[in-house]
């Protein structure tokens, strides 16, 4: 069986991260890389809600998840030690993941890189993160 991987900040889990890990996993044994706390801060400009270690936990509960770990590293490759460590065949992104550097990554370890589309399952409504925290705030200001 080949072995996928997938690296993200993963907080405030929701069904676009469960389809795209879906998907990911009907490729082979799935294993996810998720961003510590600092590199999410160093990312995205804010902690994230949830720690890495429940990120990690609920990630893990998922059935389609063999394994999930903390990217050890920090930027946009902070998964590169885990890549070394697991030697996955395939690295799955989604379209707002894909970056030049880690095509170029993957081509150097001999790594399949697929950029796979963001869709909701079935009639389930697009979901982000980033959405999520704005129809919170908004909720909150009425």
């Amino acid at each position: 069986m080949k072995k996928v991987f997938v690296s993200g900040c993963f907080d405030l889990l929701h069904s676009g991260h469960v389809m795209f890990l879906h998907e990911a996993a009907a490729l082979g044994e799935l294993y996810v890389g998720v961003g510590s706390d600092e590199t999410v801060k160093q990312l995205k400009g804010k902690y994230p809600i949830c720690t890495a270690q429940e990120r990690q936990f609920i990630i893990r509960a998922l059935r389609d998840v063999h394994d999930c770990l903390i990217n050890s590293g920090s930027g946009r490759l902070d998964f590169q030690a885990e890549l070394q460590q697991i030697k996955p065949d395939i690295f799955v992104v989604n379209q707002d993941g894909d970056t030049p550097e880690k095509r170029r990554l993957c081509l150097e370890l001999g790594i399949e890189y697929l950029v796979k589309e963001r869709k909701p399952f079935a009639d389930l409504p697009a979901r982000s993160t980033t959405g999520i925290k704005e129809e919170i705030s908004n909720i909150k200001s009425i």
